[in-house]
């Protein structure tokens, strides 16, 4: 992901829910909610201030541009809720192939959600050697999701079952004989070239 401060990108930050609840009050009290929802207006309006503060450059590090973010609140005096801190890194983040991986506080590599896929493999074959014949060559940065486990053995993946309906309810109905059909076909040019004939007004279905 690679990371800047633009108009476009601070209008998606108006409108991530965790900033938009700054401004929404939870009190009973009409007066109390008024001075609450005025009070995250202008929170709101301190945050967008402090992040027009950043450089402009393209951040193509997130480590980099957290660095920066917690430079300039500390600057500006705030402390940012965890849920808006985190609102702020994905509205002004876009997806970028020539920008550094995202990785967990472990150093791990972070799992892009529009490239997740699953595989169905055979029960009497391991995850792992499916994984290394059938992904690896063609995904070579892939890996295994091991957090997926199943309820029943604790082993990575789900068990399941597959039914294939085609194989297993599909029974064959041959066709009908090629002069079964032909008289269909004889049938229907009949009745066209009737109406024709009624519509024209001629014996043969053809314009007089």
């Amino acid at each position: 992901m690679n990371f800047q401060v633009t108009p476009e990108r601070i209008a998606h930050l108006e409108e991530e829910s965790a900033f938009c609840n700054l401004a929404v009050g939870k009190k009973k009290n009409a007066k109390e909610k008024a001075k609450e929802e005025a009070e995250g207006r202008k929170q709101q309006a301190v945050i967008l201030k402090m992040l027009r503060t950043l450089p402009g450059i393209l951040f193509k590090d997130r480590p980099a541009f957290e660095d920066a973010l917690d430079k300039a609140s500390k600057t500006a005096g705030l402390k940012l809720p965890a849920p808006v801190r985190k609102n702020i890194l994905s509205a002004l983040s876009e997806h970028d192939e020539t920008a550094e991986i995202c990785r967990d506080s472990d150093g791990n590599p972070e799992a892009d959600p529009d490239l997740r896929d699953t595989e169905n493999v055979p029960l009497a074959e391991s995850v792992e050697t499916f994984f290394e014949r059938e992904v690896k060559p063609h995904v070579p940065d892939a890996w295994i999701d091991i957090s997926k486990r199943d309820a029943e053995d604790g082993q990575v993946g789900i068990v399941g079952y597959e039914i294939n309906f085609n194989r297993d309810f599909y029974r064959y109905v041959p066709p009908r004989p090629l002069d079964e059909i032909e008289a269909v076909i004889r049938g229907i040019e009949t009745d066209i070239v009737r109406m024709l004939a009624e519509v024209t007004g001629s014996k043969d279905g053809l314009p007089l």
